[in-house]
């Protein structure tokens, strides 16, 4: 029962923000030899999928803090001829600006907390109508393909803009799949969660 002037939006922010907590102090416990190890499993296993196989234009991200590790899976599609697309958090209008990066190296710059971002002076911007694949980033999700994000709603946003989407796939930790997640309707759920030791379909 919410209680004066709670809405029955609150519990549910609630319950994701503990499950947050809960699930990056169980991913930041992982030493960085266990997580460049899982990350080059769960890298491996990517590429094992159909939806990454067929792809021409991927849009990834590039990890921080004790994410699992995507850089591998980034200069592999380079090495594969994929066309890689990565976003640009525009903080003022509170949405993902999605640009085809030719080289990691020199055509992306330190952006909002500190990840690397595509530069828009040496970047094309891309429609999302133009994207194969899109790889989504994540805390917690479910067999089912339910996502728990980090709050700032920007992928929900981002995910929202059309009615045909591509595939989205999610590489995890296996500790990252919890068989039960609260969700708000606006919240999208992944088609394809990938972790070390399993591969869930939806």
């Amino acid at each position: 029962m919410t209680g004066p002037g709670e809405s029955l939006v609150d519990p549910v922010r609630r319950a994701k923000q503990a499950i947050r907590k809960q699930i990056l102090d169980a991913r930041a416990a992982l030493t960085p030899a266990q997580r460049a190890d899982l990350s080059a499993l769960i890298t491996a296993r990517l590429f094992d999928t159909p939806e990454v196989r067929r792809a021409e234009c991927v849009m990834a991200y590039l990890s921080f803090g004790h994410e699992l590790a995507t850089a591998a899976f980034v200069a592999q599609l380079r090495e594969r001829n994929v066309s890689v697309v990565l976003p640009r958090i525009d903080r003022a209008a509170h949405r993902l600006r999605l640009y085809l990066v030719p080289d990691i190296a020199s055509d992306t710059i330190p952006g909002v907390w500190g990840i690397r971002e595509p530069d828009p002076e040496r970047c094309v911007a891309v429609d999302i109508g133009e994207l194969d694949l899109i790889v989504v980033p994540g805390v917690a999700f479910t067999p089912a393909g339910e996502r728990l994000g980090y709050g700032g709603g920007y992928y929900d946003e981002l995910l929202s803009r059309s009615a045909t989407l591509p595939p989205l796939i999610a590489p995890a930790f296996d500790l990252q799949v919890l068989s039960v997640l609260p969700t708000m309707p606006h919240d999208h759920r992944v088609d394809v969660v990938v972790t070390q030791s399993a591969m869930y379909r939806r």
